[in-house]
């Protein structure tokens, strides 16, 4: 068994920055392999549902002997070229269930959207009243504390004749 610490730097390696890297090498080249982009983006759609699973799964099955090893070993299967894995999990696992709940998975997403725009508008709103209401308390603190040394009433009066000079 290798240490939580060493495990977690073998997934970063493994599991993100050297896919990351072929990606670029896949997306930079003078003519992509359209066969070669649509398996990094397999990866990286797989790399993102196991993400979201590890979060809650973590806690139940992090405890469980070789997990660390498990997960690299699952990541290296899913990108390596002669396994081919995110190909095999995306057609037949990820792809049939996303295709039969599409719709149910749209609505949520709109749902969500709506939701996220609402409260996004009422929290705007909210800093647009609290930024009024600041600005004229500063204003009227501003007012309450102004000398009336400067005023333009008092009795010396400057004129300024067209030509600029002061009479």
């Amino acid at each position: 068994m290798i240490g939580s610490l060493l495990a977690r730097l073998l997934l970063m390696v493994f599991g993100y920055v050297y896919p990351a890297y072929e990606c670029y090498k896949t997306v930079e080249m003078n003519k992509p392999d359209i066969h070669q982009l649509r398996f990094w983006c397999q990866y990286w759609i797989l790399v993102a549902v196991l993400t979201v699973c590890e979060r809650v799964g973590d806690l139940f099955i992090s405890w469980i002997p070789l997990y660390g090893e498990a997960k690299i070993a699952l990541f290296i299967y899913l990108w390596h070229h002669r396994t081919r894995g995110a190909t095999h999990v995306y057609n037949f696992f990820l792809k049939p269930y996303v295709s039969e709940h599409e719709k149910e998975i749209d609505g949520y997403v709109l749902h969500i959207k709506n939701k996220a725009l609402s409260i996004a508008m009422v929290m705007c709103q909210q800093a647009a009243f609290y930024g009024q209401t600041k600005f004229f308390e500063i204003l009227q603190y501003a007012s309450s504390h102004s000398t009336p040394s400067t005023s333009f009433e008092s009795s010396e009066k400057i004129h300024v004749n067209v030509a600029g000079r002061v009479d």
